[in-house]
């Protein structure tokens, strides 16, 4: 099985979060939509597994909430994940 890359990994996760908000939405509006909250309760555990992935290989995406801290004190000792500038 091919690794994906750390573009593939963040593209992975900005489309989930996006869908994961856009049913969120949808549900503000439709609470009784059974079938929506099924899809968003499947889509943010899939969100959650990407985000899992993606920090587990190139550090935390917020700076607090998500990831216990370590000792030494670390946070990004590579490019941030919206820098261009790094490669894959």
């Amino acid at each position: 099985m091919r690794q994906e890359s750390r573009s593939e990994l963040m593209a992975r996760v900005q489309e989930l979060c996006f869908a994961c908000l856009d049913l969120n939405l949808y549900l503000d509006n439709n609470p009784d939509d059974s079938n929506a909250v099924s899809m968003y309760n499947k889509l943010s555990k899939q969100f959650e597994q990407a985000r899992c992935a993606y920090e587990s290989k190139y550090g935390p995406l917020t700076n607090f909430g998500y990831v216990q801290g370590k000792c030494p004190w670390q946070w990004v000792d590579q490019p941030w994940p919206w820098d261009r500038e790094f490669n894959d």
